[in-house]
């Protein structure tokens, strides 16, 4: 079979990601803040941008007239000042005051500086480590507790067994239960244990040593315990039903998590990205811009150029380019944001009318339909970004839910979970609704549901099941 060399031209279309076009997706990505960090970032490495300064009038400064000038003038007026205020005996007050000791000029260099001033609180692995140091132990065990000690969770749970921590740590097993024993004695109570049971058992043995079917119920009976199934645990036992509900309820006062108190969570704090608000009988939409300066190309480089060299003006046409698709790309996000938040309060008008009960059902492509622009886009654009409305703030992706039948029309999958939630809070605790039990209250409100959906609706809401949500006390 011959080899031959051929030409032939083919026609195909390919998207060719500049620069400039990943640039562009990338801030359509980011929220308000990261817009903001990005900017001032950029700010610093590209010398060719500067921030448009907006000067306001200050309108608290008093306005000057020719009465306050005159009244200021008025010597009669400077004398019943003077009469009002007894400098004398103000300067004698003064001078007489109580020394605490030699008189010594602070300078601002002396004081102490802001992160001389900081403090943080003392984490679980300190706390423990601190008493380990204070408790009489010889040597080998204080080294497994140590051990112990880094391998515990967050929780205050022992994450991974002793046969790990012993060969990692090199360590005879029996040594490592001995540390484990150590630290299960310290402050806070529970902490160390391998499970929750044990962990409820180590606290109720000290808050409730007496209590013996505590005891056991911990001990023997955590499934049934688990289970709301306390008739078989009066029976197994052999004590009355109102004695294990009893202990059920000096159960319930014990810690689930011990080193709950020392996980430090830092709050979220979440800052709108638009603004909807309500004018008269219409909606106004505002793109936040707060903290985002407003950009542009620096005019001194632009007269540089015409006379620098070919080393500098390569650089600065450089960041003459980068500067002006930086702004151009920050522009046409604020205009896709726009557009797209404009398209959803268009669709969902019901929402920003009356709340959450008329949300009707939407998807991606209603809007990117809408428009004129491909799906992908308006996902990029409702992901981690959030509006604030009359009824609240809002991740705009949660304007977008699949519908569920109705009689009359289908509604809003998130309102049917609302609904779903309504309906447990107001149920008696005693009496918890079944997931089949909520289905045909739906369905005498004309909202055709499935069992399952409805559990699957549940647990996106955190919710537990009826036997698990079921109180005897």
């Amino acid at each position: 079979m011959a080899l031959e060399l051929k030409q032939s031209l083919k026609m195909s279309q390919q998207l060719v990601m500049t620069p400039q076009l990943q640039q562009a997706i990338k801030l359509l990505q980011l929220n308000h803040l990261e817009l903001a960090d990005l900017v001032s970032q950029e700010m610093v490495e590209n010398p060719v941008l500067e921030e448009v300064i907006e000067e306001r009038e200050d309108h608290m400064a008093p306005a000057a007239d020719n009465n306050s000038t005159e009244t200021t003038n008025d010597p009669n007026a400077e004398g019943q000042r003077e009469q009002e205020i007894d400098w004398e005996k103000y300067l004698e007050n003064y001078s007489s005051s109580p020394k605490t000791g030699a008189e010594v000029r602070r300078d601002a260099d002396d004081l102490p500086t802001y992160d001389q001033t900081l403090t943080r609180s003392e984490t679980m692995s300190e706390h423990l480590m601190w008493q380990l140091h204070m408790a009489e132990a010889d040597e080998v065990t204080r080294a497994a507790a140590a051990a112990v000690i880094g391998n515990l969770s967050d929780e205050g749970f022992l994450s991974g067994t002793l046969e790990d921590i012993a060969n990692e740590e090199l360590i005879p097993v029996d040594d490592v239960e001995e540390g484990l024993l150590l630290v299960q004695t310290f402050d806070p109570l529970g902490i160390g244990a391998r499970d929750l049971a044990e962990s409820l058992l180590i606290q109720a043995r000290v808050v409730f040593p007496d209590d013996r079917v505590v005891h056991r119920i911990l001990k023997e009976h955590v499934t049934n315990l688990e289970k709301r199934d306390y008739k078989r645990i009066a029976r197994a036992l052999g004590v009355s039903l109102p004695r294990v509900l009893e202990g059920v309820r000096s159960i319930a006062e014990l810690e689930p998590r011990p080193g709950r108190e020392f996980t430090s969570e830092e709050p979220r704090y979440i800052t709108p990205d638009i603004y909807v608000i309500k004018s008269e009988d219409d909606y106004v939409i505002q793109l936040n811009e707060d903290g985002v300066p407003k950009l542009r190309v620096s005019n001194y480089y632009r007269r540089v150029l015409s006379g620098a060299q070919k080393g500098d003006k390569e650089y600065i046409q450089e960041k003459l380019r980068s500067a002006q698709w930086l702004i151009r790309s920050i522009y046409q996000r604020q205009r896709t944001i726009y557009k797209v938040v404009e398209s959803i309060v268009k669709q969902q008008r019901g929402f920003f009318v009356e709340g959450i009960s008329k949300l009707k059902p939407m998807i991606l492509r209603d809007v990117a339909e809408d428009i004129g622009m491909h799906e992908s886009t308006v996902s990029r654009v409702t992901t981690n970004k959030y509006v604030h409305t009359p009824h609240g703030t809002f991740e705009l992706k949660f304007f977008f839910n699949s519908g569920i039948q109705k009689g009359d029309g289908d509604i809003a999958s998130e309102m049917v979970k609302q609904r779903i939630k309504s309906i447990i809070s107001e149920e008696n605790p005693r009496k918890p609704y079944s997931d089949q039990a909520i289905v045909k209250m739906l369905l005498e409100e004309d909202i055709k549901i499935a069992r399952r959906t409805v559990a699957k609706y549940r647990d996106m809401l955190g919710i537990s099941s009826s036997s698990q949500r079921k109180r005897l006390f």
